[in-house]
């Protein structure tokens, strides 16, 4: 096929629509070029529940075979538990899921041993460079290796095992959970996870279909959390749990069927991450969680390592700083104790175990990391990003009560309330993301800042 790497190779992964965009005989060669890039005797490969998955699976196990590297190949299974094999058996890693994305994409997200990631600048343009190198010339290089051999290992049990080693559940109190797996791996991972705890599971689309019969396994979407709410609130639940596609991220719902911020679950679980560890330690947040994390975090003796929006980011700041926690307004959890890597089940199991902890609902609970008032992530499509956002650096720059920083895009923050406005790397938008101590004094900052971009 002639495939345009450009428009499938992204930052952190390979994400694109097969077979137009991408099929086997590509995941092929990306499986030989990750042999060569990594330079690994034996690699571990994973996917999801997609139609195309197994097939492109096998085909990138294939390529890697050739080249030497014996492939360990565990199946269906969640993106975390990908990472749990990686870190668990030191060896690179690579899953084969399209995340949230509709039925028709799939993608492979790559990481190196221990469950480091691979991107852009650690070892991504060098896979697509010889990808298309062979594409161009028709095949790639021939090599004097034997080939590697594919074996099957099953790790759901030792993954489910390693998790609830890191959270003790054993003593909460009777819970009744609603689970929203959205046909997505959460169906393949919960049931084992949470077996035999005290907790009344009632599942939710937990049959495995790639084709997202129900609604897409994007929790971003407060559309597909709908189904979830309501059946909160019919079963008068204690909590209800979402899990995108490829279960890597979790979003919480309280026993009201109201959504829980992200941020007041990287609060709560950062709390619990540094009562484990004596009271010490750093925690890791993009530019744009609540200000409550940061607070919190300092509250339990920590320090909190305010970050750029992206995991590649989080993942090198967790490594570079040793830091015991990260967590990220868009629902990804990153833990010390799980090789950095990023898994929505343990940050789950985190929120379980703190209400079952104690007596008192879930919207209590998080009430006291939950401090301010946020406009969530809003886009506005602009003909010239710079122009734009040097127009809301003028409008701003000169005032006495405000700072002003660009790690990432322009953030403004006074005593009262902050916002960001940062550019995608992808499209013609600027994001803004705004936080004040309460409804008014955000919707006027929102609404300032929204006429400067739209202006």
């Amino acid at each position: 096929m002639a495939a345009d790497l450009s428009q499938i190779v992204k930052a952190y992964d390979v994400r694109g629509v097969v077979p137009e965009q991408w099929d086997e005989s590509l995941a092929e060669l990306f499986g030989i070029a990750f042999a060569q890039v990594t330079g690994a005797d034996a690699i571990v490969v994973g996917h999801d529940m997609r139609p195309s998955s197994p097939g492109l699976s096998r085909a990138f196990a294939r390529g890697a075979a050739a080249r030497g590297v014996d492939v360990t190949e565990i199946g269906l299974c969640s993106t975390d538990q990908l990472y749990y094999a990686s870190g668990a058996l030191d060896l690179p890693g690579a899953m084969f899921t399209a995340s949230h994305n509709p039925a028709q994409y799939n993608g492979i997200k790559m990481c190196r041993a221990g469950a480091a990631p691979i991107g852009q600048d650690t070892g991504l343009a060098e896979i697509r460079e010889l990808a298309e190198r062979w594409l161009e010339s028709g095949a790639p290089e021939p090599v004097a290796t034997p080939a590697g051999a594919i074996t099957s290992r099953d790790t759901l049990e030792d993954y489910a095992a390693h998790l609830r080693s890191l959270v003790d559940l054993s003593a909460i109190r009777p819970l009744k959970v609603v689970v929203d797996a959205g046909n997505g791996m959460g169906g393949h991972t919960v049931p084992t996870v949470l077996t035999g705890l005290p907790l009344t599971l009632v599942p939710m689309y937990f049959e495995l279909d790639g084709t997202f019969p129900n609604h897409e396994a994007n929790p971003l979407d407060p559309a597909n959390l709908v189904d979830l709410q309501k059946r909160v609130r019919e079963e008068g639940a204690d909590i209800g749990i979402a899990f995108d596609g490829d279960a890597d991220r979790c979003f919480v719902i309280d026993e009201q069927g109201d959504p829980v911020s992200p941020s007041a679950i990287t609060a709560l679980v950062a709390a619990r991450e540094l009562a484990r560890n004596g009271g010490t330690g750093s925690v890791i947040h993009n530019l744009i969680t609540s200000r409550s994390v940061a607070e919190v975090v300092r509250e339990n003796g920590g320090t909190p390592i305010r970050t750029r929006v992206g995991h590649s980011f989080i993942k090198a700041e967790m490594a570079a700083e040793g830091a015991i926690f990260g967590g990220e307004h868009s629902a990804h959890y990153y833990f010390k104790d799980f090789w950095n890597a990023d898994t929505g089940m343990l940050a789950a199991l985190h929120v379980l175990a703190a209400l079952g902890g104690q007596e008192g609902p879930l919207s209590a609970l998080v009430a006291q990391y939950d401090r301010y008032v946020g406009s969530g992530e809003i886009n506005s499509t602009v003909a010239d990003q710079k122009a734009r956002l040097a127009a809301v650096r003028a409008a701003y720059e000169d005032r006495d009560d405000v700072t002003l920083d660009e790690l990432d895009g322009l953030t403004v923050a006074s005593a009262e309330w902050w916002f960001n406005v940062r550019p995608s790397n992808t499209e013609p938008l600027l994001r803004l993301n705004a936080e004040a101590r309460d409804e008014a004094t955000m919707a006027k900052v929102r609404d300032e800042v929204l006429a400067i971009i739209r202006g």
